[in-house]
């Protein structure tokens, strides 16, 4: 790959070689790609059946969220929130995932010997969670709008896409910080099994975060995929930015989009010096 010389064109080509093989690994287990493009109808049918039932039908569970939330669409406001939760998990449990992979199988300090820079391994790793993660988003609200009746093209489409892409690029700085914690306990299952429902919670999948205390609402307004969940959402629902105008919650993205990826890739680094410096980062 032309390693001995870094240039663009080796630095793109460790990316691509690394998500080649992920996609090659994943083309072996084709039935996980399909369960996870299910996991978001689970998600969004089970607040969705209790709240029928609670309020005694469709159009009272209707008038109900109407009047809480500021749509009558429930269906389609859980259908998004749990497809844009699984677009955020997918790509931080991935790397997570990976990291104690390699931890476990012994390859991780192979990996840190070889002449590729390890930002471009993990960036192939990132690429291929945001693809796999945009692929799961893709065929759950596609496969949701059937099941549910609903119509995910009822609002501004584009405008939706657009805040999804932008939210998309802090997740990759999330993914470093959840690597660097992954490197450090040297545990991935039981953290993920605990921070998967927190960040479902922040992020506000099944309810709006004003029912937040003003305390939790802080703490889920630093928090940046719960401005990618409320973007899409209002731009789908018609239902009100934060800050209600579209242009800050723009600009509060592209802050997130600027300084998360650079944040977390930092700390990933300072992570992996001290690691290195005192225990080794192939230890299991």
């Amino acid at each position: 790959m032309g390693l001995s010389v870094f240039s663009h064109r080796s630095s793109l080509g460790v990316i691509l070689t690394v998500l080649k093989a992920r996609f090659l690994i994943i083309s072996r287990y084709r039935g996980s790609l399909f369960l996870e493009s299910l996991l978001p109808l689970v998600f969004a049918a089970m607040p969705i059946l209790i709240g029928v039932a609670v309020a005694g039908g469709d159009a009272a569970a209707g008038q109900n969220f109407l009047a809480n939330v500021g749509t009558a669409d429930y269906k389609l406001y859980m259908l998004l929130g749990a497809s844009v939760f699984i677009v955020v998990s997918t790509m931080l449990w991935i790397v997570g995932f990976w990291i104690r992979r390699e931890m476990e199988m012994g390859t991780l300090e192979s990996i840190y010997l070889s002449p590729a820079k390890r930002i471009h391994v993990v960036s192939g790793i990132a690429s291929y969670a945001f693809i796999r993660s945009s692929i799961a988003f893709v065929a759950a609200l596609a496969v949701g709008s059937l099941v549910f009746g609903v119509n995910p093209f009822r609002g501004e489409v584009y405008a939706a896409v657009a805040f999804l892409l932008l939210g998309l690029v802090p997740l990759w700085g999330l993914a470093f910080l959840f690597g660097a914690l992954i490197l450090k306990i040297k545990e991935a299952n039981s953290v993920i099994n605990s921070l998967q429902w927190v960040v479902s919670f922040f992020m506000g999948v099944f309810f709006p975060i004003a029912a937040f205390p003003p305390i939790l609402r802080y703490v889920a307004l630093t928090f940046p995929p719960t401005w990618m969940n409320q973007g899409v959402r209002a731009s789908l629902l018609n239902l009100s930015y934060f800050f209600e105008a579209w242009y800050i919650h723009t600009a509060v993205m592209f802050v997130f989009a600027a300084v998360v990826p650079l944040l977390g890739y930092s700390i990933f680094l300072s992570t992996e010096k001290r690691l290195k410096r005192k225990e080794g980062v192939g230890q299991y």
